[in-house]
């Protein structure tokens, strides 16, 4: 797991109320990164947020580790 996984990770289980529930499975292909993140079924809606205002901040997250890295992070929310 890289770096970026884990901190995602991490932050993530701040925001829940079932941290050992938090997942996160990272998939590299040749455009970039793909991010699956798996959440407990009652903390999806803390994690996508109100109209996926949260959702949105974390891929404004990732997307800030772009420009440091040069990788694209693609972050799906599983339910």
């Amino acid at each position: 797991m890289s770096r970026v996984s884990e901190q995602l990770t991490e932050l993530v289980k701040l925001m829940v109320d079932q941290p050992e529930e938090v997942f996160v499975e990272e998939l590299r292909d040749e455009v970039g990164v793909k991010l699956d993140l798996t959440v407990a079924e009652d903390d999806l809606g803390k994690v996508i947020g109100r109209q996926g205002r949260t959702a949105r901040a974390l891929r404004c997250v990732l997307a800030s580790r772009e420009t440091q890295r040069d990788t694209e992070y693609e972050l799906e929310i599983l339910d």
